[in-house]
């Protein structure tokens, strides 16, 4: 196994996290800065009130999205999976 397989290897499997990782993480900054933007209109500075609305919409993302997610992992370990030999060489 070369350098090259690594780095290949290493830049598909942070792709694949980033990938993976971005619609809940998108959504969570999302929900974030419209109750930040809530906050400041109304002069509630409440710091748990960012907290429940992002979980609930993390959650109804990961809800939404999460067999695409699976979907996407699952794809990315069969194949290192299904080329595991070439790994070991």
């Amino acid at each position: 196994m070369s350098s090259e397989d690594v780095v290949t290897i290493a830049y598909q499997t942070i792709y694949t996290i980033i990938e993976t990782a971005a619609p809940p993480l998108l959504i969570s900054l999302i929900v974030g800065l419209l109750v930040s933007i809530f906050q400041t209109v109304t002069s509630i500075q409440e710091q748990t009130l960012t907290f429940v609305p992002k979980v609930l919409a993390i959650f109804i993302t990961i809800m939404i999205a999460g067999q695409w997610m699976l979907g996407n992992m699952t794809e990315y370990l069969t194949m290192l999976w299904d080329d595991f030999t070439v790994y070991i060489r």
